[in-house]
């Protein structure tokens, strides 16, 4: 059994100890064809089962499928996880297509194997986004909600030996090190064995001696999909979540995330990541809609569920920039940064988002060479395109020249904006690069960065990007609808989301902040001479209002077979839909003429400064 075993995941990972102890417990059971071995949709399992030999069948509804099995499994296929975990009645119901043989490993053995970095990794390749139905577990939104006991903490000075006892006693993988400067450590179980007995230390040695420092650490209120990719891209077995003032609140593990809404989104982002071609790329992106209607459908608020797709997105063009680069050799990835840029740069994706983009390269690449770069970046956006993604021709794209230069002639560019932002588009340029985020290669362009770090000093310039954010007004009727004679539409994008992004940005520059998303901005700048706390948070709140009316509208379009849009018919919205984004432009309204009476009265150095 113990052999079998080995041989599938997550048990591959497992220890001999350990296997010889899943082995011992585990129970042989025959299935005649059309048995069935579980239903978790009526009482929570007990048990993890293993297909020996057959195929099994499962269904991830409660009401089944016309069309049959959700999923067939043969030998090593591994079923009933999600109801061990959660503890809850999430399916699924598990038939025997034909005679099987399966082992049943009792919940209290196995369960601490999904604590593991292995049991996550395994839980991210198998969760699936499940169709609408019943029995759809609770789930939890941000890694404070995973935090389910105090942290066991310790300091440098004392020996292996006491952090040990601490760890046995508290039952922990983990000890917390805080020193004398205030920085987070950690010390776990693997640096023990890896640090101090495979350097033939002794117990007696300062836990400062080997323990991790700084050791990764993830700020509460961070979505349990960004604190799960964490641990997956860094190989963690364990993350200590801290508050802003630097305190540890609580340590999370991998299986704590079992029930979390990132669980669908790692694994959709785990399927393409591993993709080995690209029509197999194309397939999985084009799923990534259906992801957003199951957050939907989860109750998840919008700035969850627009991180999450972003999320993915960043892992379609990663993998897509993976598979291109491989069929040119003679390119060179490592001195190619990426950058997201707009809505997805700010990790606000929706339905209707185009994916913007640039490229920043090293100084070792030969002018001659870029053009060979950008009809290969070209072949990344049609994957994007063929995935479902939208890419605008005449947009910001990686495949253009005006978007794909040196980090040097980013550098000249970002300065020219400053000494001159209404030339050669300079505002528009100088926004679309403040929000770029790079998801490939060097952290990218420092040269612009460094500029836009500075650019507070430059009033005269801070002024125009002012008026210049300040013009897209807030309002229920465009003059286009009015010429038109439309009054039962609104483009929710330009006419209330884009206002706010304006103002979270030019704001986010006021006070110097390094967030990127509108409602990270709008928190730092709360309480700076243009924005007041109060005007902050009804932002916020607009912010968030008219996103879930815009995913659900656009959720709505594609279900009927529909192009998503960002015109929205008034007519198909409920009347309290159609009241709050009323309410919510009035808001934006009253805040921009705020700020720009008070550019007008005001002296530009004080604001541009950021003084109260």
């Amino acid at each position: 059994m113990a052999e079998f075993l080995a041989e599938h995941p997550p048990f591959d990972a497992v220890g001999d100890a350990e296997l010889d102890q899943l082995a011992r417990a585990s129970q042989v059971h025959d299935f005649p064809a059309g048995a069935e071995i579980m239903n978790a949709f009526l009482r929570p399992a007990q048990a993890l089962w293993v297909v020996m030999s057959g195929r099994v069948e499962l269904w991830n509804t409660a009401t089944g499928s016309a069309g049959g099995p959700d999923e067939v499994l043969d030998a090593g296929g591994v079923f009933g996880f999600s109801a061990l975990l959660t503890g809850s009645s999430v399916g699924p119901r598990a038939v025997a297509a034909e005679p099987v043989r399966a082992c049943r490993v009792p919940a209290d053995v196995v369960q601490p194997l999904f604590a593991s970095l292995a049991g996550a990794e395994f839980l991210a390749r198998k969760l699936t986004v499940q169709a609408p139905g019943d029995g759809v577990p609770a789930v939890v939104g941000t890694v404070d909600e995973l935090i389910r006991t105090v942290p066991a903490i310790g300091h440098p000075s004392m020996s292996v030996r006491e952090a040990a006892r601490i760890m046995t006693d508290r039952h922990r993988p983990y000890l917390v090190i805080l020193d004398a400067d205030g920085r987070i450590g950690l010390i776990t179980d693997n640096d023990l064995r890896s640090r101090l007995v495979a350097a033939g230390l002794g117990p007696d040695t300062p836990v400062g001696q080997v323990m991790t420092l700084p050791a990764r650490t993830v700020l509460a209120g961070t979505p349990a999909a960004d604190a799960l990719l964490e641990i997956l891209e860094h190989g963690l077995s364990c993350l200590p979540v801290v508050d802003r003032a630097g305190q540890v609140r609580g340590v999370v593990y991998p299986g704590d995330f079992v029930a979390a809404p990132a669980g669908v989104s790692v694994s959709l982002r785990e399927q393409i990541s591993r993709a080995q071609s690209v029509d197999a790329l194309v397939d999985r992106g084009s799923r990534v809609p259906y992801l957003l209607i199951d957050l939907l459908r989860r109750g998840r608020p919008s700035h969850e569920v627009t991180v999450i797709l972003s999320i993915v997105t960043d892992a379609l063009v990663r993998r897509g920039l993976d598979l291109v680069l491989a069929q040119h050799p003679e390119l060179d990835g490592d001195a190619v940064t990426w950058l997201a840029l707009g809505s997805n740069g700010r990790r606000e994706t929706v339905l209707s988002s185009d994916i913007d983009s640039a490229v920043s390269f090293d100084e070792s690449v030969p002018a001659e060479r870029i053009g060979l770069y950008r009809a290969a970046f070209a072949e990344v956006e049609d994957i994007l395109r063929r995935s479902g993604l939208s890419i605008d021709d005449h947009g910001a794209t990686a495949s253009k020249p005006l978007f794909a230069r040196t980090h040097s002639q980013w550098g000249e560019l970002a300065r020219s904006w400053l000494d001159d932002p209404l030339r050669n588009k300079g505002m528009i340029m100088a926004s679309l690069l403040v929000d770029a985020r790079p998801i490939w290669g060097d952290p990218g362009l420092p040269a612009v960065s460094a500029v836009f770090r500075n650019l507070r000093e430059h009033s005269g310039t801070m002024k125009s990007l002012l008026a210049e954010s300040l013009s897209y007004r807030a309002k229920l009727r465009s003059m286009r609808d009015v010429f038109a004679r439309r009054g039962d539409v609104i483009d929710i994008k330009a006419q209330a989301v884009l206002p706010v992004v304006n103002i979270a940005r030019w704001v986010g520059l006021s006070v110097r902040t390094t967030e990127v998303g509108t409602r990270g901005r709008l928190l730092a700048a709360a309480g700076s001479p243009l924005l007041t706390e109060t005007n902050a948070r009804n932002l916020i709140e607009v912010f968030d209002v008219l996103q879930k009316i815009r995913i659900s509208y656009q959720v709505a379009q594609l279900e009927a077979g529909e192009r998503p849009s960002d015109v929205l018919d008034l007519n198909r919205l409920s009347p309290m839909d159609r009241s709050l984004i009323a309410q919510a432009v009035r808001e934006i309204s009253a805040v921009q003429k705020r700020m720009d009476n008070l550019s007008h009265y005001t002296d530009a150095s004080e604001w541009a400064e950021g003084r109260r």
